[in-house]
């Protein structure tokens, strides 16, 4: 998973500045000011009434691009003070740059590795600016990749964020028989009358059903919560993805208790919920239930969250 590392500057230069002729300097309080106004203008380019009543990949499609703005204008300060913004929000909390590009480069993220991996190529790129080659190039070109993971992928288009699937797409998709035993709703905004008509369909085509996309579907927690009984018993069901919504870490409990019965889900592989609000890691028990029910899955993320109380709850359900 994921895609290939960029190599990096030596271990050696990690805490070394770039140039000063490379960037423009500028006070402290007024770079604070600056990144505190550009965090809230990314939040609220994509549409009227701010960032809280858009999904979250709506933020961070814009910090990627206001980022690349400020190393095409030489202001890597800026641009780097930018980044460690946008790995917070997207769960790399680490606030420290050496540690994102050597200490931590190894780890993947439990819900997104794909993401993780091109963050830290771009963080190579802003830290370690390379004179020799197309640099920016090369940074342009990652930056198109990680807006276009972010990105409800059939809609995105050089000039933005193009308008959602129409409602008339719901009724086509809920028609007849799934095609290639997928039932893909992503890009359509759910509503919770739409949920009804979903369900009922999950229950009628059941037998017919081994994959059910619903990325970039406005879901939040009790909308999942209401389509979590018909989608636990669909008997084929492999694969569900969840990214790129309203869903968060509350929700987590909710799939842990539901994936501890082996007769809920029981042909499940994997469950995306990448790129929602605050779902960064997930719970160890969460991994070992789905390693249970497919225990060929080699590559299966399987890395202990300490502090939280997953390794007792672990060697309790073991016990």
């Amino acid at each position: 998973m994921g895609t290939k590392q960029t190599k990096g500057c030596q271990p050696g230069s990690a805490g070394e500045s770039p140039p000063a002729h490379h960037r423009k300097k500028v006070p402290p309080r007024e770079r604070g000011d600056f990144l505190a106004s550009l965090v809230v203008k990314s939040g609220e380019k994509f549409g009227k009434g701010g960032g809280s009543s858009l999904p979250p990949y709506h933020r961070r499609i814009c910090m990627i691009q206001d980022m690349l703005v400020l190393v095409k204008q030489g202001k890597q300060e800026e641009a780097t003070e930018l980044l460690r913004h946008l790995r917070q929000d997207l769960g790399m909390e680490s606030t420290s740059l050496d540690d994102v590009l050597y200490r931590y480069a190894s780890f993947r993220n439990l819900v997104d590795p794909i993401t993780h991996d091109l963050i830290i190529s771009l963080a190579r790129y802003i830290h370690c600016p390379k004179p020799e080659g197309d640099s920016l190039g090369a940074m342009e070109k990652l930056c198109r990749q990680l807006t276009y993971h972010l990105s409800p992928h059939s809609q995105w288009r050089r000039q933005g964020i193009m308008k959602r699937k129409p409602q008339s797409c719901l009724k086509a998709v809920l028609m007849g028989k799934p095609q290639d035993n997928t039932v893909d709703l992503s890009g359509i905004p759910l509503t919770l009358k739409d949920l009804d008509r979903v369900t009922s369909y999950l229950q009628h085509s059941s037998e017919h059903i081994d994959t059910v996309e619903l990325c970039f579907t406005e879901l939040t927690d009790d909308m999942l919560l209401q389509l979590l009984p018909a989608l636990c018993v669909l008997p084929h069901l492999t694969t569900l993805s969840l990214n790129g919504n309203r869903l968060t870490k509350a929700i987590l409990r909710d799939l842990t208790e539901t994936l501890k019965d082996p007769k809920k889900f029981p042909s499940i592989t994997w469950i995306d919920l990448g790129n929602n609000v605050d779902i960064f890691s997930l719970p160890q028990p969460f991994l070992v239930s789905l390693k249970r029910r497919c225990p060929k899955q080699g590559n299966l993320p399987t890395i202990l969250e300490f502090g939280e109380g997953q390794v007792s709850d672990l060697e309790s359900q073991d016990g």
